[in-house]
């Protein structure tokens, strides 16, 4: 158990609750958009066990174009991961970095995904948590599988054949016991230049009996990153939530990142409070980024444009994560 626990800590994408029993949720997130953009899904495979020890295993499938959710719900024994690799069956799905295997009542088919675009992960900062990955009582841990990647194959959805030349993907992962109280997410990898994969989230992070407004931001632009996070130095400059969506801006020693979101149309996921999927959050799979990023020295604009196809999460008491964040600026 020992030996998993570690290897799996240096290799966030597996499986990271060996061992728990109780107050843990883990679920991977996989997004998929078909050649022409027609179809959105969000696949997300999982497991959650209560403060009593009681769990389940799930999948939950979001339908972006069509803002609906189902959770379908699996016995705990029926969560199968494996230890040395990123590898997940729940039932007679299949989950990985390589194939995606779906059998349920009204989805089902098979997707090789290739091209994977993965987030830096030194031994000493693993993932995108970074250090902050070293701190065990975190509520909610992060990861990121792959920002960008191909999917080949086909799905059968509701009945109709949906084929995936050239489709595209993304992949990441939360575990713990709950979601943040206050957060913002969102996601796209379908920019009108090739090869650009964008990614941020700002949160309520408790700690030592308060907390602060932390933030992880990432763009993929041509294998190469660029980061925003609380950990390298970078600052969170502006956050405001209006009719449309939220803006923020995040400056780091090198670079400027400016977001504009526009929302769309959401549909309720389940979500963990305390290891139990007693939360419900609103996700719209059909939202717009225009990001813009500077560099600070030059003043030179070397990436920008709009992503479509976006996942867009404003959860819970959006005040908090501004009073948190005002309050730390004014610190």
């Amino acid at each position: 158990m020992l030996l998993k626990k570690i290897t799996s800590h240096f290799n966030p994408e597996r499986f990271q609750g060996w061992g728990k029993s109780r107050n843990y949720f883990e679920g991977w997130y996989f997004k998929l958009i078909d050649d022409q953009g027609d179809h959105a899904f969000a696949i997300i495979p999982g497991i959650a066990m209560d403060e009593n020890g009681e769990g389940h295993s799930f999948i939950q499938v979001l339908d972006g174009k069509n803002s609906t959710a189902e959770y379908h719900k699996f016995p705990l024994e029926d969560f199968e991961p494996a230890s040395d690799k990123f590898f997940v069956r729940v039932g007679s799905n299949e989950f990985s970095a390589n194939h995606l295997i779906l059998d349920l009542d009204n989805l089902k088919g098979k997707l090789q995904l290739s091209g994977k675009a993965s987030w830096p992960n030194p031994w000493y900062a693993p993932g995108i948590m970074g250090p902050f990955s070293w701190l065990k009582f975190m509520e909610c841990n992060h990861g990121i599988v792959s920002m960008d990647h191909t999917l080949k194959g086909s799905l059968n959805y509701m009945d109709k054949d949906i084929p995936f030349l050239q489709g595209k993907g993304y992949i990441e992962k939360d575990w713990g016991s709950s979601f943040p109280s206050a957060y913002v997410w969102m996601q796209s990898n379908h920019f009108e230049e090739e090869g650009v994969s964008f990614k941020c989230s700002v949160a309520t992070i408790p700690m030592f009996g308060s907390g602060f407004t932390g933030f992880i931001c990432g763009l993929y632009i041509k294998g190469h990153f660029i980061r925003f996070t609380t950990y390298n130095f970078s600052k969170l400059k502006h956050l405001e939530k209006h009719d449309a969506g939220v803006d923020l801006e995040l400056i780091s020693p090198w670079y400027h990142l400016k977001v504009k979101s526009k929302n769309g149309q959401t549909a309720l996921l389940a979500s963990p409070i305390q290891g139990a999927m007693e939360g419900r959050i609103s996700e719209s799979m059909t939202a717009q980024l225009h990001i813009q990023i500077t560099e600070r020295k030059s003043n030179k604009i070397i990436f920008e444009g709009t992503g479509k196809h976006a996942g867009l999460e404003i959860a819970g008491a959006f005040d908090e994560l501004l009073y948190k964040y005002n309050k730390g600026r004014k610190s």
